[in-house]
């Protein structure tokens, strides 16, 4: 018996966790994000550490990935896909066995099949990914924390909807820093 999206007991959810910066930019146009590095330094509690805990694994696009290869270190204790039509397993280094899976599939099939594995939150992560899986309806609530910076140009968080999406505001916190998180839920 196949397992699909519409099976509610076995339906994975797409979370968002992302920082932008007040002109709705989640990185430079060469995907640089050194802008939020202050940010990330202080110490401030957004909540980050609470959300990975209820999530099962990540699910994010090819930038993304290559960006987070940058690192010093791999950042994620829990399971990543990284979707991309260009990469293979054979393209992830060694150390990341068992860590990351390339995966093809389109973002209804993905949650469909990471249903089946168990999955039940997925934080779904990067631009494009974010932005075709709210195409999808795939994306159950968004954490959006703006950073009090002005970009100007770069790689914008939302792109083209085919219709609104309408969101429902669940809370908006401050912080010292200038930060300002909003959770939204779609309905």
């Amino acid at each position: 018996m196949a397992t699909t999206l519409n099976t509610s007991s076995k339906r994975t959810t797409g979370h968002v966790f992302i920082a932008t910066s007040v002109d709705g930019f989640i990185a430079r146009p060469d995907g640089d994000i050194d802008w939020l590095t202050g940010y990330a330094a202080t110490g401030e509690d957004t909540g980050y550490d609470a959300f990975m805990a209820t999530i099962d694994g990540l699910v994010m696009g090819r930038a993304t990935f290559e960006k987070v290869l940058s690192f010093d270190s791999w950042p994620f204790s829990k399971p990543v896909i990284v979707m991309s039509r260009t990469l293979s397993q054979g393209d992830v280094r060694a150390g990341l066995d068992g860590k990351v899976r390339i995966s093809s599939l389109a973002p209804r099939r993905l949650m469909e099949a990471l249903a089946v594995e168990g999955w039940r939150r997925a934080y779904v992560d990067g631009g494009q990914v974010i932005q075709s899986f709210l195409q999808d309806k795939l994306i159950s609530d968004l954490v959006l924390t703006r950073v009090p910076v002005l970009l100007g140009e770069g790689l914008p968080l939302f792109g083209r909807l085919t219709t609104d999406l309408p969101l429902r505001h669940v809370e908006t916190t401050t912080f010292a820093s200038g930060l300002v998180q909003s959770r939204y839920e779609l309905d």
